[in-house]
């Protein structure tokens, strides 16, 4: 039943590459719960605007569809009507066909993904780009891509046609909308992962988003199922019971499901009709020498070893569960458990992976960091891990991957930010206490006051980028509340001035007289009181860290020429379309 705060909309449950019935059946939609809202035309939201204007048609679909009806109640205009089948031929043409129903798959799928991350995070989250409404263009062009834009404000989603097949719409892939989503929310909590900095933070928006659209998947329960698989016994008729058979929960067999490959529409059809998904990083074996290797800078490719990582763990937990259920005759699972195992499981994994952006420094950002910040967040609402070892997993999975614990700063057991050590060498008099937790000049006041002992330089340009009031309940029902606050420095210098701004060692092929731009900055976690607890930094004054990024830039041609960030993920998306 709907909510008093959400409504029910149907989308596509996965994308149109996906069959129920063993990939021969109807093509499956599902009702999501997205939050209630009286919408305009587009649809048209508070968050989200749709504008679908095709130009490659030039054409304009104009939204005809009611979302109240006559007496105010909030309606899904795509609900199987009174007698139709949702799993007929008739009502998949009937949306399919449709291009308003384009236009729906992609604002109730933007809108959950937003609600997730808020969710998660305990607050509301906000644009890069400082306004309220993100666009999307559904039929934006006729090509085999989709990207987010800061530029636009908006997402964009192409479509394209192929022999003898039905046209693909990028708009109806719900892993390909995530993704998008994920990465225009990611530039709001954290807008300089965007700049470049090194292969590490140019791979983890990527990465970051995939993680993000393959978990959203299992909370849609009866995907999930039918796209494991259901096995019978005589034994089960009777109790109605919905069986799974050993080796389709295997993790072999898991990794190789659909579930945990994005696209598969589009990957069909950009691999020459091949039933394969676009991506499928979980089935990257561990190998912990990859990171080191020419190939894997790419930032595409290296986005992967990410997503394997998280999805490598998501898998052995995963399978831990099952094992732990009793069989049935014949060494059969009960399959709603397994899926019920599976979605519980994703639920907190995402939390973890979404929770972790606050414990993360919010420049030049490495894996190593993220995995501190990904075990940092579940630790502090699940201090105990002794039941079914998620960070242990986790930890274990990351450093099978070649990712390594930070150097500094945190617990190398077991992976934790260490908490503030020069807390009680704070000067915390000159601060009002309340105004600190939401006022950005307020907590400037506080940082400059403290700027030494915390570390911050005077030759940057100080900022506090955002302060964050977080609320997040427990499993033991105690809420945990935070604030966070996020400030960048920001450099401008010639070469010559590497060693004495940055503490670093000018790199070879470096000119005295380039150019650079340097950044540092940090995360500081206020507790319920108001104290620090954490000072999580990237200082402007790095050392190797900042020679690293300047050598990188030098030797990817940024330092004189630096990136178009209009085109950024357009060009990146294009190049994982073409393989």
């Amino acid at each position: 039943m709907e909510g008093v705060n959400t409504r029910k909309l149907t989308i596509v449950a996965k994308d149109p590459g996906f069959r129920l019935g063993e990939g021969k059946g109807s093509l499956a939609f599902v009702q999501v719960d997205v939050p209630a809202e009286l919408l305009a035309s587009g649809p048209t939201g508070y968050r989200v605007k749709v504008v679908d204007y095709n130009p490659a048609e030039r054409v304009v679909y104009e939204n005809r569809q009611r979302y109240e009806d006559h007496q105010g109640n909030l309606i899904d205009p795509f609900r199987p009507l009174d007698g139709e089948d949702a799993t007929s031929e008739a009502y998949e043409k009937r949306l399919i066909g449709n291009p308003n129903f384009h236009s729906q798959n992609a604002y109730a799928i933007v809108m959950r993904t937003l609600a997730r991350f808020e969710r998660a995070l305990g607050r509301r989250v906000s644009w890069s780009f400082g306004g309220h409404q993100l666009h999307i263009a559904p039929h934006a062009f006729d090509d085999a891509n989709a990207f987010y834009s800061e530029a636009d404000r908006a997402l964009m989603f192409g479509y394209f046609y192929q022999k003898d097949r039905p046209p693909v719409f990028t708009c109806l892939s719900h892993d390909i909308i995530a993704h998008e989503t994920s990465h225009a929310i990611l530039d709001g909590l954290r807008s300089r992962y965007t700049a470049p900095s090194s292969p590490d933070q140019a791979a983890f928006h990527e990465g970051f988003a995939d993680i993000v659209a393959l978990l959203s998947v299992f909370s849609l329960e009866d995907v999930v199922a039918a796209a494991l698989g259901e096995e019978r016994t005589p034994d089960s008729q009777a109790s109605n019971i919905r069986l799974i058979a050993k080796r389709k929960v295997t993790p072999d067999a898991i990794k190789k499901s659909i579930l945990l490959g994005i696209a598969k529409q589009v990957g069909a059809a950009v691999n020459g009709g091949r039933d394969q998904a676009l991506r499928q990083s979980v089935q990257l074996a561990p190998d912990t020498k990859r990171l080191q290797a020419a190939e894997w800078e790419q930032e595409h490719k290296r986005g992967e070893i990410l997503v394997a990582s998280i999805m490598h763990a998501f898998v052995e937990i995963w399978h831990a569960r099952i094992k732990a259920l009793g069989t049935f005759k014949g060494g059969k699972y009960n399959l709603d458990l397994v899926v019920e195992k599976g979605a519980q499981l994703a639920d907190q994994l995402l939390t973890m992976c979404i929770r972790a952006l606050d414990y993360c420094p919010p420049t030049d950002l490495d894996f190593g960091q993220y995995l501190a910040g990904l075990l940092t967040a579940d630790f502090e609402l699940v201090p105990d891990d002794s039941r079914f070892r998620y960070r242990a997993t986790i930890l274990e999975s990351f450093k099978a991957y070649g990712i390594s614990l930070p150097s500094e700063g945190c617990d190398q057991t077991t992976g934790i930010w260490r908490g503030f050590a020069e807390a009680e060498e704070l000067t915390y008099s000159r601060s009002n206490y309340d105004a600190m937790t939401h006022d950005r000049d307020e907590f400037f006041r506080f940082l400059w006051d403290n700027r030494r002992i915390l570390g911050i330089s005077d030759r940057g340009y100080i900022e506090v980028v955002s302060v964050d009031r977080s609320i997040r309940l427990g499993p033991d029902g105690i809420w945990l509340r935070e604030t966070i606050c996020q400030y960048v420095e920001t450099a401008h210098i010639f070469g010559a001035e590497t060693e004495a701004v940055l503490g670093a060692k000018r790199p070879e092929g470096v000119s005295s007289k380039d150019h650079i731009e340097a950044f540092g900055g940090g995360v500081i976690v206020l507790d319920q009181y108001g104290r620090v607890k954490y000072h999580i930094a990237n200082p402007l004054r790095g050392g190797k860290r900042q020679a690293d990024r300047i050598a990188y830039l030098s030797n990817q041609g940024l330092l004189r020429k630096q990136a178009d960030g209009r085109s950024r993920f357009a060009s990146l998306h294009l190049k994982r379309m073409e393989g």
